[in-house]
């Protein structure tokens, strides 16, 4: 039985754990990197356009597309800085979720998710799922990897996947995280054949 005198070593083997995870991910995250000098372009049933802010807010049914970068959402906010760099804030969609996917840069494989809100940060390049948090990698077509949880952290620059569980209580996380991580084939064949 667990009581309050677990807890920190609780909070510590999940820091752990969840650690391990994000390190053992952390080679499958290299987004294109044409992407961010793309121009976003996107769909919607409606649009809101405020100059002044800077702000666009498109609502139903929105696609937005950024090169290899997809977003599809019920409402997507979409913020651009002072630098040209843009954020874009997804909620709402299909069960509830929004999508996001994107390219990988030189090879053949995507990383997709899904998750209530979805934001997207063009100045330091990451995503953040946030509520029924999904993300997989997709090799070829075929789902490689997935994990699972509250909140999935991806950083295109570093490589690296942070997921978390449910929510905090008296400092300890209270939900747990869950994936499967398909081995890599280094057996593939060199060139000539050998």
């Amino acid at each position: 039985m667990l009581t309050p005198a677990h807890a920190p070593a609780l909070a510590r083997a999940l820091s752990l754990c969840v650690g391990a995870m994000a390190l053992s991910l952390s080679s499958l995250a290299w987004a294109d990197k044409a992407d961010r000098s793309q121009p976003l372009v996107f769909a919607a049933d409606a649009a809101r356009v405020d100059e002044a802010q800077r702000l666009n807010v498109l609502t139903g049914n929105v696609d937005i597309t950024k090169g290899t970068m997809a977003i599809r959402a019920d409402r997507v906010e979409v913020r651009q800085g002072a630098d040209g760099t843009q954020t874009a804030t997804a909620t709402g969609g299909q069960g509830g979720r929004s999508y996001f996917k994107q390219k990988r840069e030189g090879v053949d494989e995507l990383i997709e998710g899904e998750a209530e809100k979805i934001v997207y940060e063009g100045r330091d390049d990451t995503v953040h799922f946030t509520g029924r948090a999904v993300m997989r990698r997709i090799v070829a077509g075929v789902a490689a990897d997935e994990v699972n949880g509250q909140a999935i952290r991806y950083d295109n620059k570093t490589a690296v996947y942070q997921v978390l569980g449910g929510g905090v209580l008296g400092g300890t996380t209270t939900g747990r995280v869950r994936g499967v991580i398909t081995p890599r084939n280094n057996d593939a064949p060199k060139e000539g054949g050998r």
